[in-house]
């Protein structure tokens, strides 16, 4: 086989991968409706997109006297994870490890926010701990949770902000 047969069978197996990457459409997470869910006795039903931020982000460590804010996010490997640092944070990854240890440093936060490797197992944390709040798929919502308005708007609305 020649040089330029060659060159056009890679074009060709190139113009079909890109083809078929057009047609499978965005990754799972990038094209689904994220959800807020919190401990269905969180004193929370709405949060505007900046309340909700600066609860992320730390700035924000009480829903009330008697109730702490438990953050729990996805591990680094996960979809949802960066849907949080791009959407949430705005921030990369080593931006939003730095932020936490200066928190930490400068006693403005007692630890960092709890990492979990799976949907399942923030549901089940969300459920069992007091004033806990994570963001999930809105497909990955379990019982024993509750979801938040997001200024005004629950996942699958018009306008709804994460999505």
């Amino acid at each position: 086989m020649g040089m330029a047969s060659r060159l056009r069978g890679g074009a060709v197996l190139l113009g079909l991968s890109l083809l078929l990457g057009a047609l499978a459409g965005p990754s799972r997470a990038a094209a689904e409706t994220m959800a807020v869910i919190v401990h269905p006795d969180t004193p929370v039903q709405n949060l505007t997109f900046a309340e909700m931020r600066r609860v992320f982000l730390g700035e924000r460590q009480y829903w009330n006297a008697e109730t702490p804010v438990v953050l729990i996010v996805r591990a680094p490997v996960a979809p949802e994870r960066q849907v949080v640092l791009d959407r949430i944070y705005r921030m990369s990854e080593s931006q939003f490890k730095q932020y936490w240890i200066a928190r930490i440093f400068r006693a403005e936060a007692t630890s960092t926010p709890k990492v979990v490797y799976s949907n399942q197992t923030i549901n089940e944390l969300v459920a069992a701990i007091p004033g806990a709040i994570s963001l999930v798929r809105a497909d990955d919502i379990q019982p024993g949770v509750r979801k938040i308005k997001i200024d005004g708007l629950l996942p699958g609305e018009a306008n709804y902000p994460l999505r």
